[in-house]
């Protein structure tokens, strides 16, 4: 397996002669209040990254372009669904960062303590994040649509002794109570919140509780007096914990450093995405996420280029929205997930015909595998194949993208569907169960064979639950948990999670090959599966699929689609039923939950969901299956 690029086939050749040597190179580009004694210490599972050395995230997006002559340069535009705009200079934003720093040192917060964040993507959550790093505190963003069992629960595993909210957010035209929620989180007898700062923005003034909640006026007052000034971090010091995305049932806190984490995100964002100091670059996440954390906040930032955070749906109030957005601040680079693609890809291309789509220089897209359908609407017909629509892949666990198509060094040929090949300074391997490599075009295990900067060293507060579930399901490697395979030219092809995987009268089939088959139907615009239990194969396909705008489901339908499937996979795609659906149970952050479409065809609980989208998916996935059932069982 080998890759002809001359240049990419160069960096790889030199990462692998000396892996810790070829990341001190890539941590030299960014200052260091004192360099490290050693590149790397690695005692499995534990390991250090530029031990010794001395940084602060946050002083290197912001102070540095300040004094560096860039602090009149767009840091960030804030944008909304409703229309509001709002640009932020880097010295702007180092003002505000400097603020709150001082506010939350005036709340007694110090370094090493949590500080949870539960705020939509506005200026105002962006500035306290960099805050808590540059005190040397640790902030622990949740989605600010979680309901109040999550944010409880987030904050009991961080032991976050101060809440920074708002008392609103927007969501498709409707008020979401910020508020309301997280009061209802904090009466949970366990919480160790001792202050709560709400940021006011409807009419109404929130009701507060004397003595510990404070408004962010009265916030901003209590650093008056206070220190603003940065800490000096030792590199492997905590700069935020985060909960994984919660497509599995447990949520745990991924611990990301300051020296490691910005290595990796400003390499990466470089190798990657190309990012550089004159982009416009707009990620669709939020910073609840962190794809939000990495490339809406502090690796845009690190590149001291302009970042787009953006409050509410792409597609409101019209599916013009996102274009819009692109044309009137001439983005130049695009972060968006599969499932805000496929969405789009519902409206058509109309949308789009009337903006000037013409600073795009190329469009990454993470989250789930993005399926060749809707990379081929997205690169022909939107963007007519002028510009690249690149996958890649990578997991709150690692912080930044692990594998991708390195458009920064050299631009690979593109195979719709993959996520590209292992990125320079990242080694993995597809394994078998009992830890043997696979052979090319089988099915298997990703892992990573060796730590990079970036990949999360522990879990908050339970190390032995990180060297059980990461480091010892196959010895000696990290467990990613996802499936894949690798082709002959060294691209991965991943299959879903490898719990996921669909067993078939002995044959394996990836949940995305199937979902990616029923996407090749026009009338299809999402589409979810598992397998489910079948007595004489074992295991067939249970199908969840959403129509497109002009299609009816109908008994034909079901027909067409069993075809399709079958014309793409062959007749080892045995579908048990397909179900129709409105929309598909799925993460806030665009994952597929596809262990409650397992729990609805066996009838069970299916555990926590906190981290769901819209939890109305659950009953109308269910309500789906129970109809079909009883159309398909026999007169009594």
């Amino acid at each position: 397996m080998e890759i002809v690029n001359p240049v990419v086939k160069r960096w790889q050749q030199d990462a692998a002669a000396d892996p810790d040597a070829f990341w001190a190179r890539a941590a030299a580009r960014l200052p260091w209040f004192r360099p490290w004694e050693r590149a790397f210490v690695w005692d499995p599972p534990t390991f250090r990254w530029f031990v010794g050395g001395l940084t602060n995230l946050s002083y290197n997006a912001l102070d540095r372009h300040v004094t560096g002559g860039r602090a009149g340069h767009a840091a960030l535009i804030a944008a909304d669904e409703r229309g509001e705009r709002q640009a932020v200079t880097y010295a702007q934003l180092l003002a505000g960062v400097r603020a709150i720093a001082a506010a939350l040192r005036g709340l007694g917060v110090q370094r090493g303590d949590r500080v949870a964040i539960y705020m939509p993507t506005i200026p105002e959550a962006i500035a306290a994040m960099l805050a808590t790093t540059r005190i040397g505190a640790i902030h622990l963003v949740v989605f600010a649509g979680f309901g109040s069992g999550a944010l409880a629960e987030r904050i009991r595993l961080a032991g976050a002794r101060v809440l920074l909210t708002a008392d609103t957010t927007w969501r498709k035209g409707r008020d979401v109570d910020l508020w309301g929620i997280a009061a209802e989180a904090l009466d949970d007898p366990d919480t160790p919140i001792e202050h709560v700062v709400v940021l006011p923005r409807r009419a109404a003034p929130p009701t507060l509780q004397p003595g510990r909640d404070l408004t962010w006026d009265e916030f901003l007052a209590r650093g008056r007096g206070n220190s603003d000034a940065h800490e000096v971090m030792e590199a492997n010091e905590p700069a935020y914990v985060l909960a994984t995305s919660g497509t599995t049932a447990e949520p745990k806190l991924a611990v990301h450093s300051h020296g490691a984490y910005q290595v990796g995100i400003h390499s990466m964002g470089e190798w990657c995405f190309g990012l550089r100091p004159d982009d416009v670059w707009w990620s669709t996440s939020d910073i609840g996420w962190v794809v939000g954390h990495s490339y809406i906040v502090y690796a845009p930032l690190l590149a001291g280029c302009t970042t787009i955070a953006y409050e509410g749906a792409l597609d409101h109030p019209d599916p013009t929205t996102f274009y819009r957005i692109v044309a009137e601040h001439r983005v130049t680079g695009i972060f968006t997930a599969p499932t805000a693609v496929r969405m789009l890809m519902a409206h058509g291309t109309a949308p789009a015909r009337d903006h000037d789509l013409s600073a795009v220089e190329r469009v990454v897209c993470a989250g789930e595998p993005l399926n060749a359908p809707a990379w081929a609407w997205l690169q022909k017909e939107v963007f007519g194949d002028r510009v690249p629509v690149i996958d890649h892949m990578w997991q709150t666990e690692t912080g930044g993208p692990v594998f991708g198509n390195p458009y920064g060094i050299s631009l690979l040929p593109i195979k719709p569907g993959s996520a590209g090949i292992p990125l320079p300074g990242v080694f993995a391997d597809v394994r078998t169960r009992e830890g043997e490599p696979c052979p090319v075009g089988e099915k298997g295990i990703v892992v990573l064979t060796r730590p990079f900067p970036g990949l999360t060293p522990t879990i908050w507060g339970d190390p032995d639950r990180y060297a059980r579930e990461y480091w010892q399901r196959i010895p000696g490697v990290y467990f990613t948990g996802d499936a894949a395979s690798v082709d002959a030219d060294g691209y991965y092809w991943f299959s879903g999670r490898a719990d996921e995987i669909i067993k078939i009268a002995g044959h394996r089939i990836g949940t995305i090959e199937v979902e990616t088959a029923f996407l090749r139907h026009p009338a299809v615009a999402e589409a979810g599966v598992c397998g489910r239990p079948d007595d004489v194969r074992g295991e067939v396909v249970a199908a969840f699929v959403v129509v497109r705008a002009g299609h009816e489901p109908s008994a034909d339908l079901r027909r067409e689609l069993i075809a399709t499937v079958r014309r793409e996979l062959g007749p080892v795609a045995v579908i048990g039923e397909i179900n129709f659906v409105r929309l598909l149970p799925k993460t806030r952050s665009g994952k597929i939950m596809r262990r409650v479409f397992k729990a609805v065809c066996l009838d069970r609980d299916p555990g926590d969901i906190s981290t769901i989208e819209d939890a109305g998916s659950v009953d109308e996935a269910r309500a789906a299956w129970r109809q079909l059932q009883a159309e398909l069982a026999p007169e009594a």
